[in-house]
């Protein structure tokens, strides 16, 4: 079916693939915690902006290039490190409580979230090596073409959508009393920043090698 084998199995994987938590499920877990509701679920579609464009670049073939070239692959991991790191510092650093409730913030805050999110999965040169080593097993090696690639790339960012919405909005939902006091809301953020420091540390560990 255009080009996809064992799509059955392949669902299957991606369910299961996507409720092993990594960075992107951290943070958007960590902006479910500290900023509530609509920020969880901005940060959703941003890492499922990222997703889209990793399933594009694995789809016509521009991932390979950051599998085999070292240097490329150290840029992005370094840039994807420094953006985590400088997120966590900003966050751990702010006095003031992140609160998503001000009519006035809420657009521009939620809006900050979205395209945060994007670059949190761009900049995550492990995703785009997910991507061109999981997706071709499930390709017919007859069909060389970028649908197959497109299809099963749509497939795991639905499912992931829809765990991560799940998640964000449990979160958000378990913490809205403590988010309602000002100082354990100010805790909650230096909390996140905390753990975006820690994905960047980890993302280090990143080798180009599928």
């Amino acid at each position: 079916m255009f080009g996809i084998v064992h799509y059955e199995a392949f669902l299957l994987t991606a369910i299961m693939l996507n409720l092993i938590p990594g960075t992107d499920t951290m943070y958007i877990i960590s902006r479910s915690i500290a900023q509530g509701r609509r920020a969880g679920i901005q940060s959703v579609f941003g890492i499922l902006t990222g997703s889209l464009i990793h399933t594009l670049l694995a789809a016509f073939g521009l991932s390979m290039l950051l599998a085999q070239s070292l240097l490329l692959f150290t840029i992005v991991k370094i840039l994807g490190v420094a953006y985590l790191v400088y997120l966590g510092v900003r966050m751990f650093l702010t006095k003031e409580p992140l609160s998503m409730d001000r009519a006035a913030t809420q657009h521009a805050n939620t809006e900050k979230v979205y395209w945060q999110g994007v670059l949190t999965s761009l900049t995550n040169p492990k995703v785009a090596l997910f991507f061109i080593a999981f997706l071709p097993q499930f390709v017919s090696t007859s069909d060389a073409g970028a649908l197959p690639f497109l299809l099963l790339g749509l497939t795991f960012t639905v499912t992931g959508g829809i765990w991560c919405s799940i998640i964000a909005l449990f979160a958000s939902f378990a913490t809205a009393k403590l988010r309602s006091n000002p100082k354990i809301s100010v805790v909650l953020n230096k909390l996140t920043g905390v753990v975006f420091i820690g994905m960047g540390l980890n993302l280090l560990r990143a080798k180009a090698t599928p």
